[in-house]
């Protein structure tokens, strides 16, 4: 069972990228599908996030409006689609696999997340 995050890169500020993650051994859509981003020296927070029930899609206050989560479920892969980005979006960006999307005054997470990928990496720089 695995989860692979991959589509990392550098990018010019106002550019796009778009993050996979691709799952082995396990069916996605199962799952609530969350992206987290750690950035240096900073606490890891939840970006986005697709519930595996009725597909509903959560964002995070700072990326809402320039990034979609979107789930294809014959590729069993959820991606990110990031456009307009910042430098402040530059991060290692992890997708991770639970039971619920959860969103409280702490930020956006999962419930009871059972599976992390590895990071990629995301550099926005001129």
């Amino acid at each position: 069972v695995q989860l692979q995050a991959s589509g990392g890169g550098l990018v010019q500020p106002g550019g796009s990228l778009r993050l996979s993650c691709a799952a082995s051994g396990f069916t996605l859509n199962s799952y609530a599908i969350g992206w987290f981003r750690q950035a240096p020296g900073k606490v890891r927070e939840g970006v986005s996030c697709i519930s595996r029930s009725d597909g509903g899609t959560y964002y995070a206050d700072s990326v809402k409006g320039r990034f979609t989560i979107t789930r294809d479920n014959a590729k069993n892969t959820v991606y990110l689609q990031m456009n307009t980005l910042k430098p402040e979006d530059t991060a290692v960006y992890y997708c991770a696999g639970g039971f619920s999307c959860l969103t409280s005054e702490y930020g956006l997470g999962l419930v009871e997340d059972d599976y992390w990928g590895q990071g990629t990496q995301v550099t926005v720089s001129s």
